[in-house]
């Protein structure tokens, strides 16, 4: 059995579910994208081929390799896309809680029941219909829970607005324990550059204290201010709107001290050098014209 273990983004991984790109399917049609990354590169013929994303993949499945960390993968079901794991289901403390997601996508949540059997039912958490909530917006931070969310009276129009606040109210129901902190993001549909698909798209914290962020992805100037204040402007890593689109704030934790990033992300990754950080660095820009990248990638289920 998986005893879960889950109360921030930084501490030692231990177990993790990382995706995979194989026979993800054809190149979907324009009407078929989620977001709009993937919709750009769908219209200029220069959407990702499979063999690339594999490699990707491979690459990051290394990394967990050298750090000792134990991986489980999912069955790898035909023409589907099971890259992002994070979208399926997340971890806060000892619990699993399965996303509600787009209906089509409702498979790759089967294609790791090898996984969820291991985990004690009670444990796992099913929320009801009108919940929306992806693990891309829901970030544990200690006493806090993290959560991007689109509260707009269009929220119905918007593919790209995944956790609602029926989504937000949950989390805080079933985890009285925390203090719950929500973000309204700011989404678009054509424009990827003014589009925050999940708050791990315009934020994410690193080390102990420290932050990379995008101020432009919150919608709200105040909720931005609050994460300055709270990590400390001397700590935080300030990405614009091309390092948005770039997904610099979507790298991923394996310790305090350890962040998994893209090879390209330049900037950032020299930062990270400087505060003394190890970066572990792989090529994952074919994944990133998806709308996602390292952390999209990852379900965490036990860290130190």
């Amino acid at each position: 059995m998986l005893d879960l273990h889950v109360n921030n983004e930084t501490s030692k991984l231990k177990v993790v579910v990382l995706g995979t790109a194989k026979k993800c399917g054809p190149v979907p049609l324009p009407e078929e994208a989620y977001d709009p990354k993937s919709l750009e590169h769908i219209m200029a013929g220069t959407y990702p081929l499979e063999k690339d994303m594999v490699r990707e993949m491979e690459a990051f499945a290394e990394v967990f390799k050298k750090y000792g960390v134990k991986v489980f993968r999912p069955k790898v079901l035909e023409d589907c896309n099971q890259i992002f794991s994070r979208d399926i289901a997340f971890v806060i403390d000892d619990t699993l809680v399965k996303a509600n997601i787009l209906p089509d996508r409702e498979e790759e949540f089967e294609a790791i029941k090898h996984v969820i059997d291991k985990i004690d039912e009670k444990k796992i958490l099913y929320p009801p219909q009108e919940v929306h909530i992806e693990g891309g917006d829901v970030m544990p931070w200690n006493d806090y829970i993290f959560i991007g969310t689109y509260t707009g009276s269009d929220y119905p129009d918007y593919i790209t607005a995944r956790t609602n606040k029926e989504g937000v109210e949950y989390v805080r129901k079933m985890f009285p324990n925390k203090k719950v902190k929500s973000f309204e993001l700011r989404k678009s549909i054509t424009n990827p550059r003014e589009n925050a698909l999940h708050l791990d798209c315009c934020f994410q914290p690193v080390g102990k204290n420290k932050a990379i962020i995008h101020k432009n992805g919150f919608l709200v100037k105040e909720e931005y201010e609050w994460l300055v204040a709270y990590f400390g402007k001397e700590n935080i890593f300030e990405i614009n709107a091309d390092e948005m689109y770039q997904m610099c704030c979507n790298v991923f934790s394996i310790a305090p001290d350890v962040v998994v990033s893209e090879k390209n992300f330049t900037r950032l990754n020299i930062w990270l050098r400087e505060q003394g950080f190890t970066v572990e660095e792989i090529p994952y820009a074919e994944i990133s014209k998806q709308g996602g990248l390292l952390r999209c990638s990852t379900m965490p289920l036990i860290r130190e």
